[in-house]
């Protein structure tokens, strides 16, 4: 019987093995996964999950029960220690050997380590990654406690917004000049900035962290500034890591990730890869994207051409914050804009349009679901809007979905 193996148990990993079966593949499917839970939903895990909003069996992809149904084999808490493509192997850590047809990598991404040398191998030094992070955590987020957030992307946002309605004193630092200078216009940071000083949440930019201080705990911070501050934890938001060791250590070429070519086929015919693992052609360049969106879709395309169903990966990006109770929606990349067109309206809603000379690209949507639904449409249909009709509050903005 025809095997295909899935190594990575995460979003991407479940979707590709559900879209295989969906697909009328009838042969054998292994999915192999690291951690002990089956596949979950990240974005909750710093949010509601954090919050005490939600319990973990609702973090669940599909019930357990369900792979089974399928016939599909999950493996949680499952150890790859080698991937052998000339032989068609994979090696476990219990010394078991499994040898596929074809084999798909959705290996995601880990937490960029804060470096040891500044006290990342502190005892209250926290990632939010995974729900071992969270269960580490968890505890400690009490009323008054002193938390530091290296990090001002989305992911030290998040964490800073749930760590200030649970009650703690929040102090985020960004090396940068300013939060989410890599992803957003400084429209949009100046109003995040604003919603966290708001709510108590003191950040500094431009202002990084020179190390942590006490031994086998972090008791206190010293910053780029010199600034000294007292700590009961530290959450680290630093970015991540696209997962390419088994990758790397197997021969498969890198570049920005696990490279794939337009199909999600990796430099070895047998082997696919999606998620954020995985990078990917886009024009003359090669893209990789961190988004619940991408792992569904990459990880769908790749389960077709693994069908014998050719089909290019060409994405129409997507992505999501939830902070206090703001909920920012993102269509497009934003990169390479030169004009941003801002749009309010009575309600609070806003957004703001990223252009290249006369091209929509991208649209930032601040509790403006609307404008979200609207500029994801264009940009999807490669159409764009007369900026001056986007900034007019008077303007219906489905108008400009008409041809």
């Amino acid at each position: 019987m025809t095997h295909f193996a899935v190594i990575g148990a995460g979003q991407a990993g479940a979707s590709l093995v559900a879209r295989l079966r969906a697909r009328g593949f009838d042969g054998q499917i292994t999915l192999l996964g690291a951690e002990p839970a089956p596949p979950y939903q990240r974005p909750p895990l710093s949010k509601k999950f954090l919050l005490g909003e939600m319990e973990e069996a609702r973090l669940y992809l599909r019930p357990e029960a369900w792979y089974g149904e399928q016939g599909i084999t999950l493996r949680s808490d499952c150890t790859v220690t080698a991937l052998r493509p000339e032989a068609r192997e994979i090696a476990l850590a219990d010394g078991e050997v499994l040898r596929y047809d074809r084999l798909a990598l959705t290996t995601g991404a880990r937490p960029r380590p804060l470096p040891v040398a500044l006290g990342g191998d502190l005892d209250n030094v926290f990632a939010v990654r995974s729900l071992a992070d969270i269960r580490r955590l968890a505890p400690h987020v009490r009323p008054g406690a002193r938390v530091l957030i290296i990090g001002g992307g989305y992911i030290g946002l998040e964490a800073a917004a749930v760590a200030a309605q649970k009650g703690l004193q929040v102090t985020l630092i960004e090396q940068a000049p300013r939060i989410l200078g890599r992803v957003a216009a400084p429209e949009t940071s100046a109003y995040f900035r604003a919603l966290h000083q708001a709510n108590g949440v003191t950040i500094r930019e431009g202002c990084g962290l020179d190390r942590l201080l006490g031994e086998g705990t972090a008791t206190g911070a010293i910053l780029g500034d010199g600034t000294h501050l007292d700590l009961d934890l530290v959450i680290t938001g630093t970015g991540i890591l696209p997962e390419t060791r088994l990758a790397e250590a197997a021969g498969l070429t890198l570049d920005n990730g696990i490279a794939c070519d337009a199909h999600c086929r990796t430099s070895d015919p047998r082997i696919w890869a999606a998620g954020d693992c995985a990078s990917f052609p886009r024009g003359a360049d090669r893209l990789r994207l961190e988004s619940v969106q991408n792992a569904i879709d990459m990880a769908e395309c790749a389960a077709d051409n693994m069908l014998g169903t050719p089909r290019a990966y060409d994405p129409h990006p997507w992505f999501w914050s939830d902070q206090y109770d703001v909920k920012l929606q993102i269509a497009g990349l934003s990169t390479g804009y030169d004009r941003l067109i801002t749009r309010r309206d009575d309600r609070g809603a806003r957004s703001h349009w990223y252009y290249a000379g006369d091209r929509l690209l991208a649209v930032d949507a601040m509790n403006d679901p609307r404008g979200y639904m609207v500029g994801k449409r264009l940009i999807e249909a490669g159409r764009s809007a007369d900026p001056a009709r986007i900034a007019d509050p008077a303007t219906e903005l489905k108008e400009l979905l008409r041809p």
